[in-house]
């Protein structure tokens, strides 16, 4: 199962982060054929956010038979395989990395600063 997590500073929009978050999460395989995730209900609750938002996300993941829903079972990863384009993963990493060095930045770290540390972190 994934943790599902929202930034509201990133100006996107909170369903199209869920959407997001699960799409990777089958294409990495941390979602598997068949889990369920939580109901739209206990989602909402757990990210503190409208309900309809929830129930947008899964709907449209749902058309596109990612999801599929089950009255009075939940919800779950369905059998479509899921793929992130190339150009997508770039973009995705390339817009992480510039909110990243805005906030270092922001905060005085040069970029020999982050690098140093990012190295530290993969020898630990």
């Amino acid at each position: 199962m994934i943790e599902f997590k929202l930034d509201p500073k990133s100006g996107v929009p909170f369903y199209r982060q869920i959407i997001d978050q699960i799409r990777y999460g089958i294409a990495i395989g941390v979602l598997k054929v068949g889990e369920q995730l939580p109901t739209a209900r206990a989602l909402a609750v757990q990210l503190k956010i409208n309900l309809n938002t929830v129930n947008k996300a899964y709907k449209e993941l749902e058309i596109k038979n990612i999801l599929e829903t089950q009255q009075g079972s939940g919800t779950f990863i369905g059998s479509v395989g899921v793929s992130i384009p190339e150009k997508e993963r770039r973009g995705k990493l390339e817009s992480i990395c510039d909110e990243f060095m805005n906030i270092a930045s922001s905060y005085g770290f040069s970029i020999e600063d982050i690098i140093d540390e990012l190295k530290k972190r993969i020898q630990n």
